[in-house]
């Protein structure tokens, strides 16, 4: 039997500290530790008002997640797109982010894409929309979905 993969979305004030603290290590063990990036994780975008947090769970543990910003122009920006190491190569990043667009809806959408993903972004109806740049030693590329 295949573990059940369950989806989850919450504001910050909807999060339980301990769902919280599995979030952020996920994202701390992945962009931090694995890709060597030492940047402000915490960078307040988390608790804004705006913010959804959608994250996937196999038997209760948190194995992929991402989150919707509500930008002053009121574009939805994507942001924080991870899947464990040992969670990859099932799927669960195409998971992700169907359940994304669909609570975004037909507004407009846009992220920054780590540039070698711009293929799997693209499956997903978004559009290179500007050149690419190199952020914390890896290149990104900024990618639009129009609404």
């Amino acid at each position: 039997m295949l573990p059940l993969i369950e989806v989850h979305v919450a504001r910050f004030a909807e999060l339980d500290v301990r769902t919280f603290h599995d979030l952020l290590r996920l994202r701390i063990d992945v962009f931090v530790v694995e890709q060597a990036c030492a940047y402000p994780e915490l960078d307040g975008r988390d608790v804004e008002a705006g913010t959804r947090h959608l994250w996937l769970t196999r038997d209760g543990d948190v194995v992929a997640y991402l989150r919707i910003l509500a930008d002053p122009d009121g574009v939805a920006r994507i942001g924080r797109v991870v899947v464990a190491a040992a969670a990859r190569g099932a799927g669960l990043a195409g998971r992700l982010m169907t359940e994304a667009l669909a609570l975004v809806g037909d507004g407009t959408c846009v992220l920054e894409a780590q540039t070698h993903l711009v293929g799997f972004y693209a499956g997903h109806g978004f559009a290179v929309s500007g050149a690419d740049y190199v952020e914390d030693g890896i290149p990104h590329t900024p990618m639009r979905r129009a609404g």
